[in-house]
C-alpha cells in the first residue's frame, strides 16, 4: 500500500512537472517578429496616412489629386458620396484625432491593392447625432495610375455599436 502510494505520488509529480514545463515554454517563446513591408506596401501605407492627416486638416487639394476621377466613399453611417461629394464634405468632418493601428495590405494583383486598418476616432457630435462611433475599421482600394497609386474606394465601418 505504501509502496503504491509512492508511485501514485511519483505519477502526480510528473504530470505536474511536464505540465508545467509545457506551460514555461509556450510563455518563453517570442512572438513571431513582423515580416518588414515591402516598398510597394510602405508607399500605399504612407499613402493612407496622408491621407487622413488632409482629412484631420480639411486639406481638399491633396484629396482631390489622390482619388481616382471615379472615386466612391462609404461613409459610416452607410452614406455614399461620389468624387466631389466626398472632397466637399472634407471641411465639415469635425475630427480631432484619428489613432490607426492593425495596419495591413493586400496585393489584388498588379497595380491594385487593399489596405484595411482599425482605428480609434475622436470626432466632434454633430448636433442631431452625438459622436460617431469610436472605433472603426477602414478599407481602401488604391490602384496604380501610371507611376502614381490613386485611391478609388474607401469605406469606413463601425467596429463597436455600443458608442453611437
Amino acid at each position: 500500500m505504501i509502496m503504491q502510494r509512492r508511485v501514485m505520488k511519483q505519477n502526480w509529480m510528473v504530470s505536474a512537472a511536464l505540465l508545467l514545463a509545457g506551460a514555461v515554454s509556450g510563455f518563453a517563446q517570442a512572438p513571431a517578429p513582423a515580416k518588414p513591408l515591402s516598398p510597394q506596401e510602405q508607399t500605399l501605407v504612407a499613402s493612407e496616412k496622408s491621407l487622413i492627416e488632409a482629412k484631420r486638416k480639411d486639406d481638399r487639394a491633396l484629396l482631390k489629386r489622390t482619388v481616382t476621377d471615379d472615386f466612391s466613399l462609404v461613409g459610416v453611417d452607410g452614406t455614399l458620396l461620389q468624387k466631389q461629394e466626398a472632397v466637399d464634405d472634407l471641411g465639415d468632418s469635425g475630427l480631432i484625432e484619428i489613432m490607426t493601428y492593425n495596419i495591413k495590405v493586400v496585393s489584388v494583383g498588379d497595380g491594385a491593392a487593399i489596405v484595411t486598418y482599425d482605428a480609434v476616432v475622436r470626432k466632434k457630435p454633430e448636433e442631431d447625432q452625438g459622436p460617431p462611433p469610436r472605433y472603426q475599421h477602414f478599407s481602401s482600394v488604391w490602384v496604380k495610375q501610371g507611376d502614381t497609386w490613386k485611391l478609388k474606394f474607401h469605406q469606413a465601418t463601425a467596429a463597436h455599436w455600443g458608442d453611437w
